[in-house]
């Protein structure tokens, strides 16, 4: 049920309210502004602060040590920001959530729909990494709440450590260097291999996919890849028709694909079986991709002659000798196998990629706090609306997130009447739509009338008031 609206008695009252849902929210007075192409347009005009409420008001809790350009911006906005290293136990994430607006996290904390319900004052949630799948996304779009990510911003520190992996993996460098710290002298070539003139096998054409495939044929190897859409080829890369064609063809067969019903152990006993006697795998996507037992057998009948693991089904939530089998019941016999390379999550862990990272997804919780801009979202329409100026005063905008049923636009459309619509955008996905409008030459008292209107729509799921 939508909560009812904040009574308004005056602009300065407002001014300093934020209402337990949000519903009466508003951009605070930074000197952020948005970045996006619609907003270039109108350059030569200055842009209007949006400023209800008191920036202190707003509370911020970011977990598992998001990177200081992103604490910087949110903190320049007179945010209230709180800072961990670590993620959090569910309970304790239970007890801190529940009075925060604005959430960032990385891939340890997990937002489930028990901790989301408890969440009765986030309005949006900030993942400082590639994936979503930490988080309910349905359940966050069904109570009005907004997840971005940064899809793009550590690609390349990805694909680089992968090159690292096919020529530790063609070199067995990891067993001779644990060899030597072990103080044993070993100098071999029977199964080391130059990587010039191999074939790399990607799974997943997609931007880590895309740099990957550069870097591997500036190595002299050649590249095919598996997708399920048809994609335009870097280079000469080759797109191959199944998966099992990739496999057969490949030495190197790397997974940079995302965690869905449909990747989950995607490569598994039949899938090893047809992949090429001594050829090597590669997974820094998501740890549910691969069969872990059916990998450990290949390895140990030399099936496959290595591995690089940086992703695991079960994962620990923070640093220390946790990697045991009381995560992982295969974990000690993953650790005993010979030229098996594995890495703690860190694909994307390098100070450009964290760095990026955090600007990235700091701008886009700015933009959607400030001006309630969905560019980006994961689990919500993408609607934006051409900032607003100081040329116009007085003018408020509307976001207005609602179940996508036949007849609510009438209905909205039937308040909105009343006044001047200066703009308009909706946009639906699935059961949730988003509807953005600035409307001009209202006041404080008609503001109130337009939020309690629209709140009293059965259809409502949240309602915010920018002005």
């Amino acid at each position: 049920m939508p909560s009812a609206a904040v009574d308004i008695t005056n602009p300065n009252d407002l001014a300093r309210t934020v209402s337990n849902s949000l519903n009466l929210s508003s951009s605070p007075t930074s000197t952020f502004h948005s970045t996006s192409p619609s907003h270039s347009r109108n350059a030569a005009a200055a842009l209007k602060q949006l400023k209800p409420f008191a920036t202190k008001d707003i509370k911020v809790l970011l977990l598992e040590n998001v990177n200081q350009t992103g604490r910087d911006i949110l903190e320049k906005q007179g945010y209230q920001v709180e800072f961990l290293k670590s993620s959090l136990p569910e309970d304790e994430l239970i007890q801190k959530i529940r009075d925060v607006h604005v959430i960032g996290i990385r891939s340890k904390t997990k937002l489930t729909s028990r901790v989301l319900q408890e969440a009765r004052n986030l309005i949006v949630i900030g993942c400082f990494c590639i994936g979503t799948n930490q988080v309910d996304l349905q359940f966050a779009a069904d109570k009005g709440i907004t997840v971005f990510n940064s899809p793009f911003s550590n690609s390349r520190s990805v694909a680089e450590l992968v090159v690292a992996e096919i020529i530790a993996l063609a070199r067995q460098l990891g067993d001779r260097s644990n060899e030597i710290h072990n103080g044993i002298w070993n100098k071999v070539s029977n199964g080391c291999w130059e990587v010039r003139g191999k074939t790399l096998g990607i799974i997943g054409y997609g931007h880590i996919g895309n740099q990957l495939s550069v870097l591997a044929e500036a190595m002299g190897m050649a590249v095919i890849y598996y997708d399920v859409v048809n994609l335009m080829s870097m280079g000469t890369a080759r797109q191959m028709p199944t998966l099992e064609d990739l496999l057969q063809n490949a030495d190197f067969v790397t997974c940079h694909v995302p965690e869905l019903p449909e990747t989950k152990n995607m490569i598994s006993r039949e899938q090893f079986e047809q992949m090429r006697q001594g050829s090597y795998l590669i997974n820094a996507s998501r740890g549910s991709v691969i069969d872990i037992p059916a990998l450990i057998d290949a390895s140990r009948t030399g099936k496959i002659a290595g591995a690089a693991l940086d992703v695991y089904p079960n994962e620990p939530g923070g640093n220390g000798p946790h990697f045991h089998n009381d995560l992982n019941s295969w974990a000690v016999d993953l650790r005993n196998l010979k030229n098996i390379i594995l890495t703690p999550h860190i694909g994307g862990s390098t100070e450009e990629a964290q760095s990026a990272i955090g600007v990235e997804v700091s701008e886009a919780l700015c933009r959607y706090v400030n001006e309630g801009t969905t560019t980006g979202a994961v689990n919500m329409p993408e609607v934006n609306l051409r900032s607003l100026t100081i040329d116009e005063p007085n003018h408020l905008r509307v976001i207005f997130i609602h179940r996508n049923v036949p007849g609510v636009l009438r209905k909205v459309n039937g308040i909105l009447g009343e006044h001047n619509v200066d703009k308009q955008m909706t946009d639906s996905r699935g059961e949730v739509a988003y509807l953005m409008a600035d409307i001009s030459n209202v006041n404080s008292k008609e503001i109130q009338h337009i939020v309690q209107d629209l709140e009293t729509l059965s259809a409502c799921i949240r309602t915010r008031a920018l002005y």
